[in-house]
Formats: structure tokens, sequence, C-alpha cells
């Protein structure tokens, strides 16, 4: 199809440069002259929303290993032998160690500490060796790396701790000797060479118990025991919040504490106060996304992490409502009572003087000055909002009498929109919160759609905090969306005060969700698209709003139109009578499934047949089993499923619009493990929410579903009673920009994203500024399917100077680009 497009001639007046002309979108022209042209307007005179020097920062949460085998620099994987299939039905408490001899996991009163509940007897003549992370242990010829045991021998037991890889030794061993009760003993290696393969081998001549295995590099991060090259990376983003530790690691699992009262639950909430003090005292724990996590890096690390890169930190405590798929209230109001009270004490521990109780465990660890709490958030993405919201009040309340200059943070969450944000919000707004949580993502698509989505909101309400969000793809063309978004963000800085990407990190290993910021192994990291935009954004925020308009792109939105489709996740089910009718009363499809399915193309997972007279997916485990019929131009029909869900974790799935597999609407129901109903819109492969109510589906009940689609208005009908309905007329507009002031510099800060494949020339009006004639340009450009590795960084940032700059100038923005120009205003 080819590409139509009425170009702006310019020179126009400002009110003729803001007329747009309909035309119908196509692909991109090879052409250089492939250029749409629009106008940017600056006011100077007017004054902006100041912009915050906390406005974006960054989410830490241990999810892909980001802590243990990531920013915590231990090289010994299970040096506690803690390991339990409470964490991974895979793991034993020898997971990642091979042993050579006998040696036994032993949980009795013999153990190092009633906290660290597991510990290794290694019988003489035996030695076990570790395989460390990814690949093994990674060390570099030259530097220091210190080796620690825990040990206790009833007599004089030699040790020989070797450091190897698959070509020979790596460094001298050494010899230790044990003898006594428990006692730490250490050694340091200096390698003679570079390898990422290495193993750790502790060989025993008599019979010993062993615990807190590790290595740990001497070079860290400014001396403070976390991994240089990662850390380094989140520093030059210069993040104005650090926020910790989750998530959804702070919302699941038992709210109890890990003692013998609980019977040492291991599926517990991030509880800070079991993450300080000495790393063998320290609780362990079975992270909800499928690992142990040591809880070597904890709170007390946390706080100085931000300290050091100059960012303020926002801890997360539970709010006693569960969430993340479990979705349940803890009515246990003693246990709230401690909670409450564990919150008191997290302030005290971060700001209280060395004359408190727990300022003086924070002097004890070694930083007797405070760290500066600020702000603090209670629970994370609730799908209960009233009853967290109950248990939220009681929190604020307590910190409010106690700590009345700390914010204290709500949420509307785990979605955009829908009935639990609705309501959420609304509690929220009516108990004067001051500032709230949203998280979503969505699809590059929606990201481009919802560029104003913060314009309309209340500016004498609560603020938001976007904690977390991402556009589901870590090529350039996610990054654009998300640029796009952000000059959205910044343009509402009056009420969009904190912001932050996530997650953050991600060990390729391990991955447990995509997309991520930063990715990394054993030896190497990287910068996604994403990172560069969001290190770009956050090195040049500015302080303050500079009021600005622009031209929009000519684009055309025709009748909604797909095909249909069935689909599953995790469930089998039973679909039968399809029929799709046009909106003249004409039949366009109808299958009763007498005969075969011949009709429909399977284009998912799962197993289909027919079965008695219906379209039956039997694989109980398959994710996304979508079939199709029709024509992908069909547009204003009447679907007709009859759909009975036969057993599994959800419902049932009816798609409609359908493209291609990466391109679709479905209505989602009974999904997230038969919690909620949604409409979700597929746009090359990212989903996002555009309609979204609590629910469940019975299981051996058939349903009748309809969807009415009249244009871009789709009306959904559940046993003929109207359920919801929505319209997707909102343009995808590819040209975004922003302008900031930065008063340090004095620079005027024109940030443009130019998200299609046609290069966007530009009449640019500063307003009357008086401004210097070079600028300073840096710019994002690559290929929309560009993607950072270890190897190739297609995404980076090229700096250049721009001549001719002056009230009035032209300057065309690359295809598929980010850019800012620096203009200093003289």
């Amino acid at each position: 199809m080819s590409s139509t497009r009425t170009r702006w001639r310019l020179g126009l007046t400002a009110t003729a440069l803001l007329v747009a002309s309909t035309v119908v979108p196509g692909p991109a022209r090879a052409a250089a002259d492939d250029v749409t042209d629009y106008a940017i307007t600056v006011h100077p005179e007017r004054s902006g929303a100041t912009i915050d020097d906390t406005m974006y920062g960054v989410f830490f949460e241990d999810i892909n290993r980001a802590a243990d085998g990531g920013l915590y620099p231990e090289l010994v994987q299970n040096r506690s032998f803690e390991y339990s299939t409470a964490d991974n039905s895979s793991y034993t408490p020898l997971t990642s160690w091979t042993v050579s001899g006998t040696a036994r996991a032993v949980s009795d009163d013999g153990r190092l500490d009633a906290r660290n509940r597991t510990y290794l007897a290694l019988d003489g003549g035996s030695s076990v060796t570790n395989a460390g992370y990814n690949t093994g242990i990674r060390v570099e010829s030259g530097k220091a790396y210190d080796f620690s045991v825990r040990a206790r021998a009833d007599a004089r037991t030699p040790l020989t701790v070797t450091l190897r890889d698959a070509e020979g030794t790596l460094a001298e061993a050494r010899r230790l000797t044990v003898r006594g009760g428990w006692a730490q003993y250490r050694a340091r290696f200096t390698p003679d060479r570079t390898t990422s393969t290495g193993r750790l081998t502790v060989a025993a001549e008599g019979s010993v118990a062993l615990d807190m295995i590790s290595l740990l590099p001497r070079d860290t991060y400014k001396g403070h025991g976390l991994r240089k090259d990662l850390a380094e990376k989140v520093a030059a983003l210069h993040p104005g919040f650090v926020r910790f530790p989750g998530g959804c690691l702070v919302n699941t699992g038992s709210m109890q504490g890990y003692d013998e009262a609980s019977g040492y639950q291991r599926k517990r909430a991030y509880q800070w106060k079991d993450t300080i003090g000495p790393v063998e005292q320290r609780a362990t724990n079975a992270n909800f996304w499928g690992y142990n996590q040591s809880y070597g890096l904890g709170y007390y690390e946390y706080f100085q992490f931000a300290e050091d890169i100059g960012a303020m930190p926002l801890p997360v405590v539970p709010a006693l409502v569960t969430g993340c798929g479990q979705n349940k209230a803890v009515d246990d109001d003693a246990l709230l009572q401690r909670h409450i009270q564990d919150t008191l004490d997290l302030i005290e521990f971060a700001n209280g003087p060395v004359t408190s109780e727990w300022g003086a465990r924070r002097a004890r660890m070694g930083h007797p000055e405070p760290f500066h709490l600020t702000h603090l958030e209670v629970g994370n993405e609730e799908n209960l909002p009233r009853e967290f919201f109950t248990r939220f009040e009681r929190f604020r309340t307590a910190v409010e009498a106690a700590y009345p200059d700390v914010t204290v943070i709500s949420n509307a969450g785990p979605d955009d929109s829908g009935s639990t944000f609705d309501t959420a919000w609304q509690l929220n707004r009516d108990a004067n919160v001051d500032m709230v949580d949203e998280h979503y993502y969505n699809s590059p698509q929606w990201f481009l759609q919802n560029n104003d989505r913060y314009d309309s909101y209340d500016r004498n309400g609560p603020k938001v905090f976007l904690g977390e969000y991402a556009s589901g793809g870590n090529t350039f063309k996610n990054a654009l969306s998300e640029a796009a978004y952000m000059t959205g963000l910044e343009r509402n800085a009056d009420v969009v005060k904190l912001a932050s990407y996530a997650p953050l990190l991600a060990n390729e290993d391990y991955v447990q969700w995509r997309p991520d910021m930063i990715w990394f192994n054993n030896h190497a990291s990287w910068g996604s698209a994403d990172y560069e935009v969001q290190k770009l954004f956050m090195n040049n925020v500015g302080d303050r709003v500079v009021p600005s308009t622009a031209t929009g792109t000519p684009a055309l939105n025709g009748p909604l139109s797909g095909a249909v489709g069935l689909s599953t996740w995790a469930t089998t089910a039973a679909y039968d009578d399809v029929s799709v009718t046009g909106a003249d009363g004409g039949t366009l499809f109808g299958d009763d499934f007498s005969g075969d399915a011949s009709q429909w193309t399977h284009t998912g997972g799962g197993s289909w047949s027919v079965q008695d007279g219906q379209y039956v997916q039997t694989d109980v485990a398959a994710e996304n089993t979508m079939v199709t019929a029709g024509d992908p131009a069909w547009h204003d029909y009447d679907l007709h499923v009859k759909a009975t869900k036969k057993s599994g974790k959800e419902g049932f799935l009816v798609a409609f619009g359908v493209k291609d597999t990466g391109n679709y609407y479905w209505w989602n129901l009974g999904g997230w493990n038969n919690t909620t109903s949604a409409v979700e819109q597929a746009v090359d492969g990212g989903k996002s929410s555009l309609i979204s109510k609590p629910g469940s589906i019975e299981t051996g009940r058939a349903y009748d579903v309809d969807v009415k689609i009249r244009g871009r208005q789709v009306t959904l009908y559940l046993d003929g009673q109207e359920w919801g309905s929505f319209t997707d007329d909102k343009p995808a507009e590819p040209f975004r920009q922003v302008v900031t002031r930065d008063a340090k510099s004095g620079d005027l800060v024109v940030k443009v994203v130019n998200a299609q494949a046609a290069a966007a020339r530009t009449a640019i009006d500063l307003g009357g500024a008086k401004v210097a004639s070079k600028a300073r340009v840096t710019t994002l450009a690559a290929a929309p399917e560009a993607v950072n590795t270890e190897t190739a960084t297609p995404v980076a940032p090229v700096t250049s100077t721009l001549e001719g700059v002056a009230d009035r100038f032209t300057y065309t923005f690359p295809a598929n680009s980010v850019t800012f120009l620096r203009i200093r205003q003289r």
C-alpha cells in the first residue's frame, strides 16, 4: 500500500500550521525526501510546571536474579545451603554444589544460627565444589577476592581451598585449620588469569561442619559491597530516587516472621528487619519469582546505595493485603500492628539519632549519620482496594503522628484503568492522600496513544508516582514509544512527581520478566535501548517546563477490522455455535462443529480437536492456543460464541479484529488466575488492557459470548447482558515534544521524539527568546527493531553541534529518533 502525505509549507503562520489534513497512513518510502513537516512553537514568556530533582528514578526488585547473582556480588551460589523446594521445586540444599566423597545437608541444633537453618557436614577426604552463576565464578587477573567460611570441628581439621577452571589453577591454594566451635576462617585469592568459568572447591582432611562459604570481590562500588559495573550503570542515570525492594516481593506470601512461632516459613513477604545485621544472621526467603534470596543485599545496603548515587531512598512495606494473583486480606490485628510498628522502626533506622534504638543499630552497621528518608510507600498493586485502603489508613495515621515530614504513598492497583483502579483512586482522593502509585505495562501503541493521560488529572488532587511502566520489549521501537510518553510526563510534572521504568536489572540466564532496563551475565553488563532513553531524559531533565505546542501527524482511523479467534491460557475449554453476522444481517461465517475444523487455522500452542460437536482445546498447561477463522478485512460485524471452561487456572479467550498472530483484540474472560476479565489489544505482540473488571468463570458452565463491532466502537455481552464497551479511536501520534529550562546552565532543552519511518522537517519558533547560535545536539537513532546486546549497541547516543540556531530555525529530526537540543539562552 502506498503512503500519501500532505506536506506542510514552512513559513506559514502558526495558526495555519496547526491545521491537519486527513490522509491514509502507510509504510515508509525509502526516498530521501520522505519527510513530514511539523512546527514547534515555544512560549518562553509563560510559566510551566516545576520539575522536581526527583522526577525520574529507578525501581530495584530482586527479579531476574537482580540481587544474588547480580548487584550483590557474592560469587558462590547457595553459600549457606539454604536452597529448598519451598524456593523452587528443583532445588535441594546442595543445588549449585558438586560433592566428591560424602557430604550431607543437616538441619539440627548444631546449626550456626537459628535463622541459618542448614549447614553441611563434610566427611574426611571429601570436598564440595561450587559452580557460581551463569557459566561459573568470574574472577579477573590481579584483583583480590576474599574467601570466608564458618566452620566447626571436634578435632583439628585442615581445609584446602582452591580456585580453578578447566584450564587449571587460577591462584595458589589456601590452607586453613578448623578447630573447636563455629568460627569464621578467611583467606584471600589473587588470580593470575581472568575467567568466567571458575569453580571454588573446599576439601576437608577430617570431618567438619561448614556454612556461609563465600567468595567476594574486594573491588566493589565505592567499597560498599555492590557489583561495580552494575552499580555504575545505575549511577550513570543520575536517578532522583531508588524504589525498593518490590514489587511482588512485598505483598505476597506470609506476613509472619521468620521464627520458631511461625515454623520458619519460607514463603514470606519481604520484611526489612529480616535483612539487616550480620549476614549470617539474616533470614533466608523463598523469592516470589521462583528462587532463593539470601538477603545479603538488604535494607542497609539499599540505603547506602541510594546515598552513594545521590538518590532519595523510597522503601515499600507490606500493607497486609497480598496481591500479584494471591489477593487475600490478612485479618490479624496484632500482626497488622506489628507491621505498623516495624514501619515506624524503619523510619527511625533511616533517620533516628544514634541515641535511639534503631539509629544505634544503623550506627553499629557503619553509618552513624541518618539516611534522610522522606518518602515511604505502603503496599504494591493490591487488587482489593477497599481492604487495602482500610489498612493503609492505619499505617498513614501512625506515620503522620510520629513523623509528619514523611510522605506516605498509596497505590492504585496493577492496571492503568478498570474498576480496581477507579475504586482505589476514589478512596485516595476522598482521604486526601499525598501521592498515589500507578503501574502499567502496555504496548508501544498504548504509549503513543496516551501521551495526554495526565493532562486531565486534578491539579489539586493526590500527586502521581508512576512507579512501574514499560512498553513490552527492549527494541528501539519500545524505547521510542516510552520516550514519546515521557514528554507527557514532563509536561505534567505538576501532577506526575516521580516516575521509574521497571524492572531495572536482568541476568540473561535467569529471566522471569521481560523487558528489563539493564542486562548482564557473570562477566558483562549492557544497557538496553530503553536504558539509553531513560539516561538521556534523566541527565537532561531541567527545572521547569517551558510551555510549547506542536503540530501532529496527519492520520485517519478506519473501522476496526479483522478475523475472529478462539484461545485458552493454562485452561482447557470447549467452543460451539460460532457465528459472524454483518451489520446488514448477512451471514459472514458459521461453524457448529458438526463436521471438521477445516475453517480454522491453528496459530498458537495447545491441542485442538472436534469432540462431540464442540471445538475443544485439551492441553491444560498451554498458553495462548489461538485458532482463527475468517477474513482480516471484516468490519462492522457481530460475533457469537458459546464457550465452556473444562479445567485449569483461568477461563477462555474470544478474539476479534485479528490481523495476524501479533495484532488482534481478545476478550479475556477469567484471566489472571480467574480473578479478572478484560479486553486486551495486541499490537506487534505487545498487549495492553482497554477495559477490565473483576470476575471469574465457572467450570462446566456454558456461556454465551457476543461481541458487537461498529466502526471503532465495541460492545461486549455475556449471557445476553451488556458487560462493557469501549471505543478504540485514539491516534498513535508518533511526533511528540516537550521543552524544559535548565536553571543551572541557562539552556532551553527541546526534546523531540519522532517514532516513525519518515524524517520530521520541523519549523521551531522559540517565541522571541534570545539564544546562542550554536546548540548541543544529542540523538538516539536506530532501526525500530534494533536491540542492544553484550556485543553490539546499535542504540547509543551521538552528540553533535548545530550551527545557525536563532529565534526561528528549521531542523529535520531523523526517522525513528529521540533528539535533545540544548540551546543556550543569552
